[in-house]
């Protein structure tokens, strides 16, 4: 039988139409009041900073792959800056070199069994790897969440299974979402618990996904004649109203509703869900009211403005004092020569005066001063100057560094600090839900179960020893006023009441020293030992002179008695 005929036969039942419906009718809903504020600001950040992004923004906008946008850009000062953002972000953060979150039981008192301690060192070690694993592709992707984060004030990551088995087997892929094709809704909490992202697939790609039994009749038409055109598909993802987690075989067993809708006969391709919201999502700045975060770019779109501005008018100068526009009087020399070494006679009258002046250009130097001060701004809006201190500065005692080190903390905390809890959060109970659905993490210990499986998530970046700098930075303060103290009074005992066994490796710890760097408790112990025994050889060796000048004179003393 005829594919074609078979495809005009493809109907989908009343349930399935409705649900289709339900979400494109949910999708206007979020599309409506972004396209009337925030789409335009966009554009105007992409314009400045991320020209590639340029006119992606807008539902149905169309774009030419590998096509020039950079046409409105004059000055990339703002494109350095959020690539150093970014850089930032990810080491104060997520640095990959490091163990930069730990887990532990939601209760200490389960801390102290040493089984519940090994399962969540292992989960955590299983975490890293499915994390940092090739296939999961998270460096690069996290690195386009930082991106948007920077640009647009919003970014967000989906995480899911890897489905590749023939690729790698099990494990997690991670993707980051264009803001331009994704669009959120808060709960009533204020957080994100839902969104819709549009997807443009071959034909061949979502027959590999839905099978051509669910894709609807165009599509199979194209499939089979090999087409390469894109077609839109719509993910609706939120919380199920119907919600039954007793009916295991249904969809309706999973909080999290999930639809697919090929955009192309409306039609629905998938009805399932998820036992956990598969994005996270974080905003830089939040204004009240808004779901939609504000970036350093948007608080800077000003000085970005000015200064691509101001780098039209430097151009211009420079291009005229390099190549100077020539004023000579009416009716003055003909065949006037530019070349090198040229001869112009006739270009001085007999007084000496030249008869070709050139035209002022302008004070350079004051547009150079002006871009300068915009150029600040926007470093400072992306965090960059802030990472200049320490290089300034490398003569700084100990003391002066974990002062900046402090203060660093303290500014980065309100912005940067709301990626732990609103990004970092929700990525990891998403990771651990899903290799805990492969079954790639490690067995829980009896004692956990019992507690539910209760857990929470130490972060352990340089960002959060960075706000821990100040309990550092106070205990160096109360050293070094003591330490006055003492030189005044010669009364060593004043520094009794510092533990400093206790508090060196902790200050260790928030410089990021490795374990490895510092001796353990079993080394110290040998060391002092040794310290001790060698200090009581000295005090012997220098008591030795003494000691046998008194046993010479008990000597003689015995000898001068008289014999009884």
């Amino acid at each position: 039988m005829d594919p074609s005929y078979i495809n005009a036969l493809k109907r989908q039942t009343e349930e399935e139409v409705r649900v289709a419906e339900d979400a494109l009718a949910e999708f206007a809903q979020l599309r409506t009041p972004r396209e009337m504020a925030f789409e335009g600001h966009w554009e105007e950040v992409a314009e400045l900073i991320d020209p590639p992004s340029r006119n992606t923004f807008t539902y149905g906008s169309q774009n030419t792959p590998g096509e020039k946008k950079t046409d409105k850009q004059v000055d990339a000062t703002g494109m350095q800056a959020l690539e150093r953002f970014k850089a930032i972000c990810d080491s104060l953060i997520t640095p990959r070199n490091q163990t930069w979150h730990t887990l532990a039981a939601d209760n200490p008192y389960l801390m102290k069994n040493r089984r519940v301690q090994l399962f969540f060192e292992e989960a955590t070690r299983a975490l890293f790897k499915h994390r940092y694993a090739p296939n999961a592709n998270f460096s690069a992707q996290n690195q386009g969440v930082f991106h948007s984060l920077g640009a647009y004030g919003t970014g967000s990551i989906f995480v899911d299974r890897f489905q590749a088995a023939d690729r790698g087997g099990r494990g997690l892929r991670y993707k980051s979402l264009h803001l331009g094709s994704t669009y959120f809704r808060e709960n009533h909490q204020g957080l994100i618990d839902g969104l819709v992202r549009v997807l443009r697939m071959t034909a061949r790609q979502m027959v590999q996904k839905w099978t051509e039994e669910k894709c609807p009749p165009q599509i199979c038409e194209a499939f089979q004649k090999r087409s390469e055109n894109l077609f839109e598909v719509i993910h609706l993802v939120t919380p199920r109203a119907d919600y039954e987690p007793e009916n295991v075989m249904s969809p309706k067993s999973k909080p999290f509703k999930s639809v697919y809708v090929s955009m192309t006969g409306k039609w629905l391709l998938e009805h399932d869900g998820y036992f956990s919201f598969p994005v996270a999502a974080s905003r830089y700045i939040q204004t009240p009211g808004e779901v939609y975060g504000r970036s350093p770019a948007m608080q800077v779109l000003p000085a970005l403005k000015t200064l691509n501005a101001e780098k039209r008018t430097f151009l211009k100068q420079g291009h005229r004092a390099a190549d100077p526009v020539l004023l000579t009087v009416e009716g003055g020399l003909v065949d006037f020569s530019m070349r090198p070494g040229a001869m112009n006679p006739g270009g001085m009258a007999m007084n000496g005066t030249r008869l070709v002046d050139v035209l002022p250009t302008g004070e350079i130097q004051i547009s150079k001063e002006m871009m300068a001060e915009e150029k600040m701004l926007i470093n400072d809006a992306f965090l960059v100057t802030l990472f200049q201190i320490l290089t300034e500065t490398p003569t700084m005692t100990a003391t002066e560094v974990i002062e900046r080190t402090n203060e660093k903390g303290i500014l980065l905390a309100p912005t940067i600090g709301r990626q732990q809890s609103e990004y970092l959060g929700p990525l990891i109970a998403r990771e651990i839900d899903v290799l805990s659905m492969e079954g790639l993490l490690p067995p829980m210990p009896p004692e956990l179960r019992e507690a539910n499986g209760e857990y929470t998530v130490i972060y352990t970046s340089p960002l959060s020893r960075a706000m821990r700098a100040q309990e550092a930075a106070g205990f160096m303060r109360t050293v070094e006023s003591v330490k006055e103290i003492v030189n005044i009074t010669q009364d060593p005992s004043l520094l009794d009441p510092f533990n400093f066994d206790t508090a060196i490796p902790a200050i260790a710890e928030i410089n990021a020293v490795p374990p490895s760097w510092m001796a353990g408790e079993d080394e110290i112990k040998q060391k002092r030992a040794a310290r001790a025994d060698a200090q009581a050889k000295q005090q012997a060796i220098q008591a030795a002179p003494g000691q046998a000048a008194m046993m010479k004179a008990e000597a003689a003393a015995a000898e001068a008695q008289p014999a009884v």
